[in-house]
């Protein structure tokens, strides 16, 4: 079981993508909206040195963006 934390915005189109992607996988992940949660924003920042948004943490691997790539070698998929 993959420990997923999805850092997003209400604005952000791609975070909407990676949410239904994950979804459309049957994964479970954790969403942290950095837009209401300053303190998830400097969590996000610290770990992945971006501003943008989506930022995922995937068992502790970061992916900046929607990379699908990356994001299927990190889950096995």
């Amino acid at each position: 079981m993959n420990n997923i934390k999805v850092y997003t915005t209400n604005t952000c189109p791609w975070c909407t993508k990676v949410k239904n992607y994950l979804r459309s996988k049957n994964l479970n992940y954790e969403e942290v909206n950095v837009g209401l949660n300053r303190a998830a924003a400097v969590e996000m920042v610290n770990k992945s040195g971006q501003m943008g948004v989506p930022v995922l943490d995937i068992d502790g691997n970061i992916v900046v963006g929607f990379d699908k790539s990356r994001i299927d070698s990190l889950l096995d998929l």
